[in-house]
């Protein structure tokens, strides 16, 4: 357990700023990982072995892309219990992502609205980062890499970026993910479409199978997408990513939705919604994921995880892994062992 309790730290960073505060709480983690003054915030790593995708996963709760994009805190991260961590989603160049302010808590409903916009440093300085991360890796955490496209290439050229952020991350990465479901993204989720979807991953299981070929190593590729779909678009993404060979889905990206979260303070900002609001929607797609996909086909389902609870009930779902990200703003970092612990009791 963290020897300072969350519940003393919270007050203090709610009232700041929300991206001030993310800021904060990263630039800190980042200057005191591997340190002793890590214990701050350590938890105990559950053990609770799978593998899944061919890796093999210490436990079933991993960290979900977007709070680190630029992998600077990815063993300060790991300190905190989780099996596995993504960072990203990087982009081959570094943008500023949109105007401020772009990031609100809702609190009442224990969500987030943001619109960042795949604000990060650029896929040079990210793998730097990802190259100077040590213990988390030694200690036998799986790290992914999530990759995307930046805001001024032209939907019709996307593929020519995710090319860049696959060959580029490959070396580095324990599995790679395909973010193509952003809602903050201009025209991102039309990547989500059948013939889109079809000829992207194309594109790109053809070069991770070349890279597999020079590497002499196997890297699972995965694809993250969004909430807000219906049940026959999901069909024809579980037909899609089996098609192209690819290994396996994330579900669910923040959502554009609003009737969870009508009438409280911030809920008509643009962004994506995250947080227990989408916990139910993420759920859904989960469901019919596991329904449309043979039963071994890896899911890792995200979106809403508060509590243990929560995150059995993401396996129960159809998941085999579990990621949190608003929850762990919300809860702490004790949450990671909550979780961790009510899946290895399952």
């Amino acid at each position: 357990m963290p020897l300072i309790p969350y519940a003393l730290a919270r007050p203090f960073l709610f009232g700041l700023d929300a991206e001030h505060a993310h800021e904060l709480t990263l630039n800190s983690i980042a200057k005191l990982q591997n340190t002793p003054l890590q214990a701050l915030w350590c938890g105990e790593r559950v053990s609770d072995p799978v593998t899944v995708a061919g890796l093999r996963f210490p436990n079933r709760v991993g960290l979900a892309a977007g709070l680190d994009k630029n992998g600077h805190c990815i063993d300060g991260l790991g300190a905190m219990g989780f099996g596995f961590i993504e960072v990203g989603t990087v982009t081959p160049k570094g943008q500023p992502g949109n105007d401020k302010p772009r990031m609100f808590r809702l609190p009442e409903a224990n969500a987030l609205i943001n619109r960042l916009g795949f604000n990060n440093e650029g896929l040079q300085s990210f793998i730097a980062n990802v190259k100077r991360a040590q213990s988390f890796r030694k200690a036998g955490g799986i790290l992914g890499l999530n990759i995307g496209k930046n805001a001024a290439t032209p939907i019709e050229n996307a593929g020519d970026d995710y090319l860049l952020g696959l060959e580029g991350v490959f070396p580095h990465a324990d599995y790679i993910t395909v973010n193509i479901s952003s809602p903050n993204t201009k025209n991102l989720r039309a990547l989500q479409s059948d013939a889109a979807l079809d000829a992207l991953l194309g594109t790109l299981q053809r070069r991770k199978q070349h890279l597999e070929a020079q590497a002499g190593r196997r890297v699972p590729m995965f694809v993250k997408i969004a909430p807000d779909l219906e049940e026959d678009q999901v069909g024809v993404i579980a037909r899609t990513l089996q098609a192209n060979g690819i290994d396996g889905v994330i579900a669910t990206n923040t959502t554009i939705a609003r009737d969870k979260v009508q009438g409280l303070a911030h809920a008509g900002e643009a962004g994506g919604l995250s947080g227990a609001p989408v916990f139910e929607a993420s759920n859904r797609v989960i469901r019919l994921l596991r329904a449309a996909l043979p039963a071994d086909y890896p899911i890792i389902g995200v979106g809403g995880v508060m509590s243990g609870a929560d995150a059995r009930a993401k396996i129960e779902a159809g998941a085999n892994l579990v990621q949190v990200y608003t929850g762990l703003i919300y809860k702490g970092p004790a949450l990671v062992g909550d979780c961790a612990r009510a899946l290895a009791r399952r």
